[in-house]
């Protein structure tokens, strides 16, 4: 239990802006190796961001009553925090993929742009298009149950950070391994951590399945099994949006970087909330 500890706050330190300083940290401690062992804490980093932007997106909503705009207004805060607690860690992994491989054909051309920490028209275009869709679907969402919203960004915070585990896991790391914002993660994830992080995965969903089983926690329809069967189809729209991604990265890189996790965190991010809203 300490050594799980100690993991998931190392994780949390290098996932968010949330402090793990002073004590705790010397406590936490580091090396190269306990840092590839914390990547399987990586959806259970998503637990605590997406909770924390759920709470913050739900306390809106109640004091923002019931305006129509409401759930605009609630998920835009509500993003925006999600973005400041992450320091957009993923945001700019997503901004320097889009400016690497919009920006050149050549694979070699393509890894130094995305290196370069400008950021230039077609990662700017990018992250404004992936917020705005964010925004939108969320005050989709938002409209239809609040409860709604609050679930969907706390499970597409978790299941978005499952995915680039699997890059790691079935692809080589193409990119400047001693500069890489991934650090040791570029190395293959063990089958522990990757164990880990499936079952901080499992447990997310199998939490929002029995609290609407149990209590009919979220009413959709006369249906009460309407919210399951939209969860599974936002499950596997986040899973078809990670294989595009995979053979995207395959295609044009032949693996991944740093950056492409961060991308592919995001990507998956807004397939969840796509194949809700579309499912609902």
């Amino acid at each position: 239990m300490r050594q799980f500890c100690r993991h998931y706050l190392l994780s949390l330190q290098f996932f968010t802006r949330l402090p793990v300083t002073g004590r705790l940290a010397e406590w936490v401690g580091y090396s190269p190796a306990m840092l590839r062992a914390s990547a399987g804490h990586f959806p259970g980093v998503g637990w605590l961001v997406g909770a924390l932007v759920a709470a913050v997106t739900a306390l809106l909503l109640v004091g923002l009553g019931s305006s129509v705009f409401a759930p605009l207004v609630a998920a835009v805060w509500g993003t925006a925090f999600g973005v400041l607690i992450t320091g957009a860690f993923h945001e700019d992994g997503l901004a320097d993929v889009a400016d690497g491989l919009g920006g050149s054909q050549d694979r070699d051309r393509a890894l130094i742009i995305m290196k370069d920490s400008r950021v230039g028209a077609f990662g700017a275009i990018a992250v404004v298009l992936v917020l705005l869709s964010k925004v939108s679907l969320l005050a989709l969402l938002g409209s239809v149950s609040g409860l709604l919203l609050c679930t969907a960004l706390f499970l597409a915070h978790v299941v978005s950070r499952t995915w680039p585990l699997l890059l790691i896991r079935l692809m080589p790391h193409v990119g400047d391994a001693a500069g890489s914002k991934s650090k040791p993660l570029a190395d293959q994830i063990s089958g522990a951590s990757l164990f880990t992080a499936l079952i901080w995965c499992l447990m997310a969903l199998a939490l929002v399945a029995y609290a609407q089983s149990a209590i009919n926690l979220i009413s959709i329809g006369k249906n009460p099994m309407a919210l399951l069967l939209a969860l599974a189809t936002a499950l596997v729209a986040s899973g078809v949006a990670f294989l595009l991604m995979w053979c995207w990265f395959w295609r044009r890189l032949q693996g991944f970087t740093g950056d492409c996790l961060g991308a592919t965190q995001q990507v998956c991010e807004l397939a969840f909330y796509l194949g809700l809203a579309v499912s609902l």
